[in-house]
């Protein structure tokens, strides 16, 4: 870099709000002291982020440039760092407190409660550390710290959201302030838990939650101690100082399980932590919640018992006492694993029952078994169709079989959801050519079911195959819990037909029916089926148990049937307009970021419900799905709809 080059930086900032009845909400602000030839590009980057926060949509960005000469940047070394892991925002609000404690501060819990207003400011709460004075000039704003970036960035970096570099060089700037003592920090992201403590003496202590995953709260404080004739001089370095923050280390990970993914601080995994970041502000980033114990229609979940309304475990099969005896003596005759594929190393007992069983069951010549019911939709796709075939496809099929049509190499067309108008109109057009229409039976997001008679006659007078994946439709459709063509009273099935052991028979795998030249041809060609180790079997002899009680006890289907119905009665009694052709009852809300809160305050309340959003819907049709169970009480479900009702009430006054 020439002399020319290093006498003048620019600082480019962005802030970004929204106007509400109580005046003006905070969004977004950023940033960065880049090079002349890097503000454009930093500019547009920075507004797009401004545009695509997780708090929302401003109606006001202001982006200001303005020139820092190189020399009047004081460059301080990155403070060191180290992380803490915690299994719940409680602990490392605990944790937090410790941290404070250490450094001196007398009252870390009422420095904690203050959060939630500092929240509310677009800058820093400045506290007396002593007497939790707040020492701010304007109490409205808050002090902003400003005029600061990291001394070695990239320029692909400009705008980019990097949560831990942009907190590292505030945090160092604050902790070398006159006259502070620590600081606090949670993000108002949503979903970004993570949160720190920093000073000279700790250094940048990450915690690894801090709030519960989605919420928007946050705040930040800087902690004060030093005579009232000093202040002046501390907020001028903390707002007007130009600085330049030098070796900031690589994040370091934690070592539980939901840590932090850049383990070591690689910089060749950076691009996963920004893309995951990007999710969170997107209300899109996924999380396991952590079960303590067996399924059922109450389960102990995180630490807290709730009705568990996200189960596919339809017939409450998986926990019964005779599916588990079943399993634990297969277990101890044939062993935890199979040891290979059934073409290398042959097949288990269990295995040719359950073929025979199920291909009985659904009144087909044949079955075979695969691992998963995804597994089974991609391997019957790719095994039947190629390169100038055509497949017909639901716009709303699952992403399994979404998946198998793209591995074909086929050629997709696409049809409107359950428009068999549609269908016949676009099967027309290819009249001729060799194809497979292909639907879900149930369609697992929205509970609705295909209209299969239409269907099988489309694909019989166009010469095309039908194949049906009942995975939501097994156990759940017809009279015995036989599937759609049972429900509909069809004589004739389709001719490829996919379903699951894992959901209303309790166990694990999928499996394909039909006949046998069909699966004779699946052995020989369906790479998932090839090339994976078989099945254990002690979940085939589950399988076959909860088979043989679905046979047995087709009483459980009624059951089901009764719980659905009273399940949506009581959701339209309360005004929610909820209706089932199956056990999936699907409750709108739109935002993701909306169902998000929704479930989560719903699970706080004792009631687990997914929340579904893009990309398994349509952007902006997130929606909580709640699948109901044969062994569910009805008082229970009655009572769940009532609080369902009133949180979607809730959500709809905030929106």
């Amino acid at each position: 870099m020439n002399t020319e080059q290093r006498m003048v930086l620019f600082s480019v900032k962005m802030r970004a709000s929204r106007k509400t009845l109580d005046g003006e909400e905070h969004i977004s602000g950023a940033e960065r002291i880049v090079r002349a030839e890097d503000v454009p590009a930093l500019v547009r980057a920075l507004a797009g982020r401004a545009q695509n926060h997780g708090k929302g949509r401003p109606d006001f960005i202001n982006i200001r440039v303005e020139a820092v000469p190189e020399s009047a940047c004081l460059r301080l070394p990155a403070l060191p760092v180290r992380a803490l892991d915690c299994a719940s925002p409680a602990e490392g609000l605990r944790l937090a407190a410790d941290l404070l404690a250490r450094v001196g501060v007398r009252d870390p819990r009422a420095v904690l409660a203050l959060m939630g207003e500092a929240g509310g400011l677009r800058g820093a709460m400045l506290l007396d550390a002593d007497s939790l004075e707040r020492l701010e000039p304007d109490k409205k704003r808050g002090i902003r710290a400003t005029l600061m970036d990291a001394a070695e960035t990239e320029p692909e970096d400009a705008g980019a959201k990097n949560h831990y570099r942009e907190a590292m060089t505030l945090a160092a700037k604050v902790a070398n302030a006159p006259n502070i003592l620590a600081e606090i920090c949670i993000s108002d992201d949503p979903d970004y838990v993570t949160g720190y403590v920093a000073s000279r003496e700790l250094g940048y202590v990450r915690i690894a939650r801090m709030k519960a995953s989605g919420s928007p709260e946050g705040g930040r404080i800087f902690l004060y101690r030093g005579p009232r004739t000093e202040l002046a001089a501390t907020l001028d370095f903390i707002e007007r100082r130009p600085v330049l923050v030098e070796r900031i280390p690589a994040a370091p990970g934690f070592d539980a399980p939901g840590a932090s993914p850049t383990s070591g601080g690689a910089k060749k995994w950076a691009f996963l932590e920004e893309r995951l970041e990007r999710l969170s502000a997107d209300g899109l980033r996924r999380r396991i919640r952590r079960m303590d114990s067996a399924p059922g229609p109450r389960v102990r979940c995180e630490g807290r018992e709730v009705l568990l309304l996200a189960s596919n475990d339809y017939l409450g099969l998986a926990n019964d006492a005779r599916v588990k005896a079943r399993a634990a003596e297969a277990l101890a005759a044939y062993g935890a694993g199979s040891g290979g594929a059934r073409l290398t190393t042959g097949a288990l007992g269990p295995h040719g029952e359950l073929e025979r069983r199920l291909a009985s069951f659904k009144h087909a010549q044949a079955a075979l078994l695969f691992n998963t019911g995804y597994m089974a939709n991609v391997g019957v796709i790719t095994a039947l169709c190629g390169q100038g075939d055509v497949i017909f496809s639901d716009a709303l099929n699952h992403a399994s079989i979404i998946d198998g049509c793209r591995q074909s190499r086929a050629e997709i067309v696409v049809y409107r959801h359950n428009d068999m108008e549609d269908l016949e109109s676009k099967a027309r057009r290819h009249a001729g050519r060799r194809g497979l229409i292909v639907s879900d039976a149930v369609f697992s997001m929205d509970g609705d079911v295909v209209p299969l008679p239409e269907l099988l006659r489309i694909a019989d007078r166009y010469g095309m195959l039908s194949m049906i994946d009942e995975a939501h439709a097994t156990g759940v459709l017809g009279a015995t819990g036989r599937g759609v063509a049972e429900h509909f009273g069809l004589a004739a099935a389709p001719d490829v037909t996919v379903g699951t052991l894992s959901k209303a028979l309790g166990s694990e795998g999928g499996f394909v029916c039909g006949n046998e030249l069909l699966v004779e041809y699946l052995k020989n060609s369906a790479r998932s089926f090839i090339f994976s180790t078989a099945l254990s079997a002690a979940p085939v002899a589950a399988a076959l148990e909860a088979l043989d009680i679905l046979c047995r006890e087709p009483e459980r289907v009624r059951r089901l049937r009764k719980n659905t119905a009273l399940f949506c009665a009581r959701l339209r009694e309360e005004g929610v307009p909820a209706r089932s052709a199956s056990a999936i009852v699907p409750l709108p809300v739109g935002h993701e970021k909306k169902a998000v809160e929704a479930a989560r305050e719903l699970f706080d309340a004792g009631l687990y419900l997914s929340a579904i959003r893009y990309p398994t819907v349509a952007r902006g049709a997130a929606r909580l799905r709640a699948a109901v169970r044969a062994d569910h009480a009805g008082d229970e479900l009655a009572e769940a709809a009532r609080r369902i009702a009133l949180t979607l009430r809730q959500m709809r006054k905030k929106s």
